[in-house]
């Protein structure tokens, strides 16, 4: 890329920003604070009923051997809290303490206790990756969650508690904003209700006046969770629901003026568990838009099982027909044994895109309870190629234009120019309904192209109809950033037994799915599908060109 290019696209990046992000990060990065380590509030009794939270698969495997995002290793030796040969995201995992409420956490307490005594020793405040904000932010809550179950800190492990927690009261996380914001204010509120005294209530009034802030902003009106990432709206569930279980835990904790914020809580959860079941596939588990895999938020059979302990009703369940989450930009069809989950979504927050896909018009299709076209999922973060690839639109199933990207993902958690969608029109009838949407984010490219996609789905199956338009003709000179022509792509879930030559894939228990293409030329190749962080299972795309600037393709079920 040139240096006129790179410029342009850090101009693209950077313009989107808010200025409490760009003033936050001079001074996160240029004005660190001192950490006073005077005396420490009181430990405040319990008043009120704590449930057990939700609980996720064991990650400590022995006393110095644990496994996180699906690869193994042995923490022995204060060394290995920021050994430089790990991935940022595994040492984060290794920081958070999640296995001290996992499944059987019980029976590794003795693990637990001289785990968190080895932190407090090795981990001097406030250097290495555990004082980072959002590692800090999860293991305050994490140690408390634990001391809640039954399991007494140790006074220098309590110490250490409220050392972190005054830690973070001044490195919130406002350059950043989203979720790590958020995980900042649930952590305050967490340390202001188990401890006590003037300096306890000052992190409590903190972490709610950031949550009265960023709820509104966050949680949009159909119960979405702004990123638009069913993996981080199921984390900001699961941090609700927290915070309700902790004020019933600490109800005198609460400052008068802020009972109202936490009463509303109910209600947001509400919206927010209808969002999930309808950005789930018939197996139970959610779909993969933008950053999103299996195993890192709790499943959202664990947090209704964590509502219903918190006495919170029933949240229905979509039914069939069309489900419209217009403030997210979601769209559940659900006829007969068919459910398709579109995306005519944002990317994301314009100032906040970090965790986006160039997935825009991309869909996700289960039949007969099973999944099989899906988007690759998400195994790893970081800056590296592969990272970029499973973010790039042909990861996904949908189109892409002079083998560009739909929005211009780059770096690990950045984008340029993006996508936008317009022109949604959803025509239902009892026969037919079609479902239609453009987006704009090939504008960039000679051209100005369009891609148009619309939906068809019959009594029988489901046609998919792609138009790229152009405001001139598609000539080599007017190419985009390659010569390959624009092509649409259709991921297979791994476990259906692909046959190109009958275009018939079977799925198991004796069902199959068949696929028609219109004129266009098409092919199957290979791919990948990441349905978990570190998991990679080889998998089959159906490749089909765009020729005149149409290409179709229908797919039954049998």
């Amino acid at each position: 890329m040139t240096l006129c290019g790179k410029a342009a696209r850090y101009f693209h990046t950077l313009r989107y920003l808010r200025p409490e992000q760009i003033l936050g990060r001079i001074r996160f990065r240029l004005f660190p604070p001192n950490l006073e380590q005077g005396a420490i509030p009181r430990r405040r009794p319990l008043s009120g009923p704590w449930v057990a939270p939700c609980s996720r698969q064991p990650s400590l495997l022995g006393p110095a051997h644990c496994q996180f995002l699906n690869e193994t290793g042995d923490i022995a030796g204060s060394a290995a809290w920021n050994d430089p040969a790990r991935d940022k995201l595994w040492l984060y995992n290794l920081h958070y303490f999640d296995d001290l409420n996992a499944e059987g956490a019980s029976e590794r307490c003795d693990w637990h206790r001289a785990l968190i005594d080895r932190w407090v020793e090795e981990n001097p405040p406030p250097r290495g990756t555990g004082w980072e904000p959002y590692p800090t932010s999860l293991r305050i809550v994490n140690w408390i969650k634990w001391e809640l179950a039954g399991n007494a800190l140790t006074d220098a492990a309590l110490a250490s508690l409220a050392l972190q927690a005054r830690w973070l009261m001044r490195r919130l996380e406002w350059h950043l904003l989203g979720n790590h914001l958020f995980a900042n204010a649930k952590a305050l509120a967490f340390a202001g209700c188990f401890f006590e005294g003037p300096e306890a209530e000052s992190w409590l009034v903190q972490g709610l006046k950031i949550l009265a802030r960023e709820l509104p902003e966050q949680i949009l009106a159909d119960g979405g969770q702004f990123e638009r990432s069913p993996m981080y709206h199921a984390l900001a569930l699961e941090d609700v629901l927290d915070l309700i279980n902790v004020s019933h835990a600490f109800p005198a904790a609460l400052p008068e003026p802020w009972r109202g914020l936490v009463a509303g809580f109910p209600e947001i959860v509400g919206r927010m568990r209808f969002w999930l079941a309808v950005m789930c596939h018939p197996d139970g588990e959610i779909a993969f838009f933008n950053d999103s895999a299996i195993g890192i938020a709790p499943s959202p059979g664990r947090l209704t099982a964590y509502a219903y302990r918190l006495g919170l009703p029933q949240a229905p369940p979509p039914g069939d027909g069309v489900t419209h989450l217009a403030d997210s930009g979601y769209i559940r069809v659900q006829r007969g044994p068919m459910v398709a989950l579109l995306d005519v979504a944002p990317v994301g927050p314009d100032y906040l895109p970090g965790h986006a896909h160039a997935d825009t018009l991309s869909f996700e299709l289960s039949l007969y309870g099973r999944r099989v076209l899906v988007n690759s999922g998400t195994s790893v973060y970081g800056t590296g190629p592969e990272r970029l690839r499973q973010r790039g639109t042909k990861a996904h199933n949908t189109v892409a234009v002079d083998n560009c990207d739909s929005s211009e993902v780059w770096g690990g958690f950045r984008v340029a120019r993006r996508a936008y969608t317009f022109g949604l029109a959803i025509d239902d009838t009892h026969d037919l309904l079609r479902i239609r949407c453009a987006h704009d984010g090939y504008r960039r490219l000679p051209g100005r192209p369009i891609h148009r996609r619309e939906w068809c789905f019959d009594h029988a199956g489901l046609t998919i109809l792609d138009e790229v338009a152009r405001k001139v003709a598609h000539t080599p000179a007017t190419r985009g950033c390659c010569d390959e022509d624009d092509r649409a792509y259709f991921h297979f879930h791994p476990t259906l037994d692909v046959d190109a030559v009958s275009s018939r894939a079977a799925i198991p228990e004796g069902r199959s799915l068949i696929w028609w293409v219109g004129e266009a030329p098409s092919r199957m190749v290979s791919s990948t599908y990441h349905p978990e962080f570190g998991l990679s299972q080889v998998s089959r795309c159906l490749e089909i060109g765009v020729e005149q600037g149409r290409c179709s393709v229908r797919f039954d079920g049998n």
